[in-house]
């Protein structure tokens, strides 16, 4: 095992295309539940540890911008990944500034309805506009250590290992799932004016925190 992960650092390992594809919607899918999972805990926290909000605008167990601020990561700093305090830096400055700057365009587009405000929340020391805040980039810098040396070299095992057919199946389908939800809540929903995953989770009693 240590011999596989030591080769993990020192060659690039160069998948074909397709191959490539099902390894990113695998980061896709995992990192998005894991930023879900990330804030279910913290908000039960914030909240007085009286009940679990379900975050984000999703049915799944998922929140995007985890995800895209993964790949991101990916992307920066795979090439660099014997160096972890590069990787760590990397992914602080990387993914504050798409908090940031997402956090201020959605302010802007949802007329002051916020989907996010450290201004309101617990440990939000050194906190920028309520955007971001030094415990934001610094889990995004854990995060991102944890996702180069834990969650990238597993996919690539799994794609070695997996029939390339099934592989692909599997990844691509679970990542389409997640997509069509987004996409449905996002757009169908809104469009055709469809009971959203708020709506209906409201309904079912789930504390719902919407993005």
């Amino acid at each position: 095992m240590k011999e596989k992960y030591q080769n993990y650092l020192e060659k690039n390992h160069d998948f074909d295309r397709k191959t490539m594809l099902g390894i990113i919607c695998l980061f896709i899918v995992f990192t998005g539940i894991y930023g879900f999972l990330y804030e279910y805990i913290f908000y039960y926290f914030n909240g007085g540890m009286m009940h679990f909000y379900w975050r984000g605008g999703h049915f799944l167990p998922w929140i995007n911008i985890y995800s895209y601020g993964s790949l991101g990561i990916y992307f920066a700093t795979y090439k660099k990944r014997k160096k972890p305090l590069t990787v760590f830096l990397t992914s602080m400055i990387l993914c504050g500034v798409l908090e940031f700057f997402t956090g201020f365009v959605m302010d802007i587009v949802r007329s002051g309805d916020r989907c996010w405000d450290y201004n309101q929340e617990i440990l939000n020391f050194g906190n920028i506009g309520g955007y971001i805040c030094l415990r934001s980039v610094l889990f995004f810098g854990i995060s991102g250590l944890l996702f180069i040396y834990g969650l990238v070299p597993v996919c690539f095992f799994l794609a070695k290992k997996i029939p390339r057919k099934i592989f692909l199946g599997i990844s691509i389908t679970l990542c389409m799932i997640f997509f069509f939800d987004e996409i449905y809540n996002c757009i169908i929903a809104r469009l055709f004016h469809l009971p959203r995953a708020f709506d209906i989770y409201s309904k079912l009693g789930v504390y719902y925190l919407s993005f």
